[in-house]
């Protein structure tokens, strides 16, 4: 008998997971009430069944997965609470949103008066698909050993033997890594186009650091369509860092840098100085 995973919602992220967890075995449920017509041809293509309604989403399920944007994954907690409580069999409650470890902590009281167990994820990579193996999965708290059956249904499910916040934590600090060196680089070129000194940066960054320069060239262009994702992500990690207030204050800046992306790749036509198409310009696109 395979198992019952619950997965809300039907992003690129959860409707990846769904299809991999469907393509293993395992049955997948997902919730389509309000959700527009990508997200159900999503969850249709990932063979995920659409409940009526919470109690029927999580009733006879092993597991729920919460993989949405993080500035939602304590509303939804909340949202599933009752139903949760509801229930005399319940499923293990994974976050696996881009939260701080402060956050997964709310998370996790508002899901304990339930008395479903509750895990900590994070997830790194991009969404399943075919020929690659990830994204890696991260789990931990005092109910991770719960969760290792995922990896027989497909994921690269990783246990930290750690409390809750410590996957949370890991995905803090890697996407502060490697979206907060996008962002600096973004930010780095963009002064350089708008000082008339594209070319040379790039020049020499060619001839200095070829390695990065290549880096870059694929990063920025690629966060063009999910800037507006990140803004919640730089939020989590600012708060993430906040005993170190000038460290909380960098990624507090990241996350207006990202807005301000964002909104520059929602502009329609472009104006001259569209940060979009500066950077197209410094980058040679």
């Amino acid at each position: 008998m395979g198992i019952v995973v619950a997965v809300v919602a039907q992003g690129k992220m959860g409707a990846g997971v769904g299809r991999r967890l469907h393509e293993h075995g395992a049955e997948v449920r997902t919730l389509l009430g309000g959700r527009s017509a990508a997200s159900a041809e999503r969850a249709r293509a990932a063979g995920m069944i659409a409940a009526a309604d919470e109690a029927a989403l999580l009733d006879g399920a092993d597991f729920f997965l919460s993989i949405l944007p993080p500035d939602e994954a304590v509303n939804l907690a909340r949202r599933m609470a009752p139903a949760l409580a509801a229930l005399a069999e319940k499923p293990v409650y994974v976050d696996c949103n881009a939260v701080s470890p402060q956050t997964a902590h709310q998370i996790a009281a508002v899901v304990a008066p339930t008395g479903a167990a509750f895990v900590d994820g994070g997830i790194i990579g991009g969404p399943p698909r075919e020929g690659y193996r990830g994204p890696a999965i991260y789990a931990s708290g005092p109910a991770v050993e719960k969760t290792r059956v995922l990896r027989d249904y497909g994921l690269d499910w990783r246990t930290i033997d750690g409390p809750v916040g410590a996957a949370s934590g890991l995905k803090m600090s890697y996407a502060g890594i490697t979206k907060g060196t996008t962002a600096i680089a973004a930010a780095m070129l963009l002064g350089a186009a708008r000082f008339g000194c594209g070319e040379a940066l790039i020049a020499e960054l060619s001839a200095s650091q070829p390695d990065l320069l290549k880096r870059f060239r694929s990063s920025i262009p690629g966060m063009y369509d999910k800037a507006y994702r990140w803004v919640g992500e730089m939020e989590e990690i600012s708060e993430f860092l906040g005993a170190s207030p000038p460290s909380r204050d960098i990624y507090a800046a990241i996350a207006r840098l990202y807005a301000d992306l964002a909104a520059a790749e929602a502009e329609k036509p472009p104006g001259a100085d569209n940060a979009i198409k500066l950077l197209d310009r410094v980058l040679g696109r």
